[in-house]
């Protein structure tokens, strides 16, 4: 029996210390804990990914829409207070959404949340703040196979032209040109249309890549490969170095999956990347501008432990929400069929800067 529990015992020192090494804070990188300063009401199924739509003319009327994933799922438009204000159901499993301003429809411009709908194999396009579908089920990404159902999207408004792009990740698909790139427009009045433009992107083959996010203002899109990092490339698919892999970091310190990403900007360029640490229940940040030594050098600059569960998708903004979030806006999704909304001022917290 004493052989036994010794036994017993250094299998759970080891498992245990596993874990606090998974779990450990890079030396001379602040953490800090926060709470959630509102819960949403609960979906039906299984919230997945956040996107935070800015009333600019009533910033208190702003909206967060979230996924719900299921095979009959929905899309969910919450206020600030994380009341459900509305539904749109009947999406078979949308897993990823994104939001963009002044897209050109019908004679006028408008603000629109683009859904990857999984089991479909297409994405869905709704105007924002009705939450109205736009499309006509016809946007289907890589050319419908069933292999690469699409589950990441990202948005890019070029601001050169203000060319609007979709990016997508599926479920699965090569270890190189992972993401379609797609240009969408209004191609007839009411119309909309989407055409492939580049497929790039590195990919492990380890898990699978699911959340991306594009800086408009300095030209990036990243994407997790899950379990190995956060990868970094040019989101104009006509530079030159457009297929370029610019930078692969965040590669250690994660207890297992590198999910949903963020990006905190200030006038300045300067921000920070959010990356979510979904098994440990905590996320890093990263320097939107690099350093010193290179902009696309990203060290962790903060690991701030939240009190989401198995976190998939964020996002955040800088802008001014009042009354409860002045400061700007951190919104996570949690297990429990709920999104959590934090205060920038508590990420913060003496060691991040305000935007300016």
């Amino acid at each position: 029996m004493r052989k036994f529990q010794l036994i017993t015992c250094f299998l759970l020192f080891g498992y245990y210390f596993g874990v606090a090494q998974q779990n450990s804070i890079p030396e001379g990188v602040p953490y800090s804990s926060i709470e959630p300063q509102i819960i949403t009401d609960t979906t039906e199924w299984d919230t997945d990914d956040p996107a935070i739509w800015i009333n600019k003319k009533n910033p208190e009327k702003s909206l967060v829409i979230g996924t719900d994933k299921n095979e009959n799922g929905a899309l969910y438009a919450f206020n600030l207070k994380g009341e459900i204000v509305r539904t749109y159901s009947g999406l078979r499993r949308p897993n990823n959404v994104d939001i963009t301003y002044g897209f050109p429809y019908q004679d006028g411009v408008i603000d629109i949340a683009v859904v990857t709908e999984r089991l479909e194999h297409r994405i869905r396009v709704f105007r924002l703040p009705e939450l109205e579908p736009i499309d006509q089920g016809n946007l289907v990404v890589f050319n419908g196979d069933a292999e690469r159902a699409p589950m990441g999207v990202a948005l890019y408004k070029r601001p050169a032209d203000s060319t609007f792009f979709v990016l997508v990740g599926g479920k699965t698909g090569p270890p190189d040109k992972y993401i379609g790139q797609y240009q969408l427009e209004e191609s007839n009045p009411g119309k909309l249309s989407i055409t492939l433009v580049r497929q790039f992107g590195k990919f492990s083959g380890k898990k699978e890549i699911e959340a991306i996010a594009v800086d408009n203002e300095l030209g990036y899109v990243y994407y997790s490969d899950e379990t190995v990092g956060i990868r970094k490339y040019f989101a104009d698919p006509d530079g030159k170095d457009a297929d370029n892999e610019l930078a692969l970091f965040a590669t250690k310190g994660f207890r297992k999956d590198h999910e949903g990403i963020s990006i905190y900007k200030r006038s300045d360029g300067t921000g920070y990347i959010i990356v979510s640490d979904q098994q440990a229940n905590r996320f890093w940040l990263f320097p939107r501008e690099g350093t010193q030594k290179s902009p696309h050098d990203h060290p962790p600059v903060k690991i701030i432990g939240a009190k989401t569960i198995e976190s998939d998708g964020n996002d955040v903004t800088s802008f001014s929400l009042p009354p409860y979030f002045e400061a700007g806006l951190f919104v996570a999704m949690s297990n429990g069929k709920t999104f959590h909304f934090y205060n920038w001022k508590d990420m913060a917290e003496k060691t991040l800067k305000f935007k300016k």
